[in-house]
């Protein structure tokens, strides 16, 4: 059967941050010509937001130069953070640290991502784009060796592989140029860089998992406008991450931890120990009393500016977090990713106006001039400073901030994560605690109010390029890692006390981490898309 197709000038593969703001810019450029440029974004999530998940505290430099009005247009930047707070836990003590200059928040804002994305997405629908949520980009089209869009997934295809009674058929959504905005990790951007040698030269991405609830708290707990930060207990000091604890308005709370996937004891459980964290002494009292409102979780890319890959090929562009453009120190990358996609945006407006151009041209070039790569550049060196420790690498901060002012002349490597796992047998099993209901929680307790859902009679989207190597490597030399560093029970083996060990993929879990895709060591697992709309849907997150 030949595929419905539509046709647009540009596409924009996802609706965050970076792929909402080149689509308004897109349109922006568009007004001030006269020159009509059409603009489709396409969100796999059911709708815009339902995927996001993030801290949030929001520097606003790409929101005032891409919408210098958005105070009267009514932004949801609501709360003003109003205090930073650094601290060193240990199991029974909170020792306040200075607080870096990277992690000062004057003049920024707690928010929920979520709700900033969803009303980028009004703001650009009201400018004249398209956007489609429930639509997951499953295939690159490409005609001689060019990007020339995307096909959509098919839906209704049975565990079997079967047409259902429900089959719908993908669509191509066909243009100019496609944006690739698929936040962490995109499945389709891994096959972009593959293809297109775009990793060529360049450090690996390292990455962090991030598991974030929302909490409604005793009102005299709440502190509007309070920013904490922990580092320290109950990670080891060999681990890197650390907590977020972000006072939001309405007597709401976001806290969250994050995990450097660069951590070698696969006894180690990301997920264990943010729900440890929350019973420190210093921490436990703001939650006790409290009501747990949302949970999710989300890799984070960590490896900043020398890990920035080519970000154009032949039809399209990188934009956002699937380039990776996280400053990590600052523990944000929403302004960043915006700026990319306004970046971006101009230069794919450029491009259009001559039909002999294949490539988008001008967009690194310009980004090496903004305010992007200067910032990034000047903290290159703080994350795999840590890689001798949190001791070393704190030492090492110190001296690249305050000495050296992010000028050192040498940039340190990064290493992949999926390489650093240590055998089960050299590294110490963990003895977390049972969640005691009140202010931790069990795996299963927490997906539920992630409110994720996939329909059930279709095929996973968790692939194993070779089944054998789940028992084979992942079992009997790791003690099979994917069951503790799933933050949603995805992974279980099975069938071990009768003798016939096998990994179970719970699919219908899956909060769309991408931690898998990620920590596997034999990188024996694809995350690819699942039907449309499957998936997390974070409300406030």
């Amino acid at each position: 059967m030949t595929r419905e197709r539509m046709e647009y000038d540009v596409v924009v593969v996802g609706a965050g941050p970076s792929g909402l703001a080149a689509a308004i810019r897109l349109k922006q450029l568009s007004a001030e010509s006269g020159r009509e440029v059409s603009v489709c974004v396409i969100e796999k999530g059911s709708e815009v937001g339902a995927h996001i998940l993030s801290g949030a505290v929001m520097e606003p430099r790409a929101l005032d130069e891409l919408i210098p009005d958005w105070k009267e247009k009514g932004a949801p930047l609501n709360t003003p953070a109003l205090e930073d707070k650094f601290l060193l836990l240990t199991k029974k003590r909170a020792w306040r640290l200075p607080t870096p200059p990277q992690m000062n928040n004057h003049g920024n804002f707690i928010v929920s991502l979520g709700n900033v994305v969803r009303w980028l997405g009004q703001q650009a629908e009201g400018l004249g784009v398209e956007i489609y949520p429930g639509f997951a980009a499953a295939e690159v089209l490409y005609e001689e060796g060019r990007v020339v869009g995307v096909a959509t997934g098919d839906q209704g295809i049975g565990k079997n592989g079967e047409k259902t009674g429900s089959y719908t058929q993908g669509v191509e959504l066909r243009a100019r140029f496609t944006l690739f905005a698929e936040g962490c990790r995109g499945s389709l951007t891994k096959t972009l860089v593959a293809r297109y040698g775009l990793r060529d030269g360049v450090e690996p991405q390292t990455y962090g998992i991030g598991i974030k609830e929302l909490w409604e708290v005793d009102p005299a707990r709440h502190r509007s406008g309070s920013v904490v930060h922990t580092i320290g207990w109950p990670l080891g000091a060999a681990t890197y991450g650390g907590s977020f604890l972000y006072h939001l308005e309405n007597n709401q709370v976001a806290v969250g931890f994050v995990i450097g996937l660069d951590y070698e004891n696969p006894w180690l459980s990301p997920f264990e120990e943010f729900q440890r964290f929350k019973t420190h002494a210093e921490i436990r009292p703001i939650f006790e009393g409290g009501r747990r409102i949302a949970y999710g979780a989300r890799a984070i890319n960590e490896g900043g500016f020398q890990s920035i890959p080519k970000l154009t090929f032949p039809g399209g562009a990188l934009i956002g977090c699937t380039a990776g453009f996280l400053n990590v120190p600052k523990i944000k990358g929403s302004h960043t990713a915006m700026k990319s996609g306004m970046l971006a945006a101009e230069a794919v407006f450029a491009s259009l106006a001559d039909a002999g151009v294949a490539e988008v041209r001008g967009y690194r070039e310009s980004l090496e001039k903004s305010w992007v790569w200067e910032e990034l550049k000047a903290v290159r060196n703080i994350r795999p400073g840590f890689g001798g420790g949190l001791w070393l690498g704190l030492a090492h901060a110190a001296i690249d901030t305050y000495l050296l002012r992010g000028k050192a002349p040498w940039t340190l490597h990064h290493h992949a994560d999926h390489e650093t796992l240590k055998p089960a047998a050299q590294c110490l099993p963990i003895d977390y605690p049972k969640p005691d209901g009140k202010v931790s929680f069990d795996r299963l307790s927490s997906v539920f109010i992630s409110n994720t859902n996939h329909e059930e009679n279709q095929p996973a989207h968790l692939k194993l390029a070779d089944p054998g190597r789940a028992i084979g490597v992942n079992l009997a030399m790791y003690e099979a890692p994917e069951q503790r560093y799933c933050p949603a029970g995805v992974y279980e083996i099975v069938g071990r006390d009768e003798g016939t060990p096998r990994l179970q993929i719970n699919a219908q879990n899956c909060v769309h981490c991408k931690t898998c895709d990620i920590k596997d060591p034999t990188q024996n697992i694809n995350w690819v898309v699942p039907e449309g709309g499957g998936g997390p849907n974070y409300p406030n997150m």
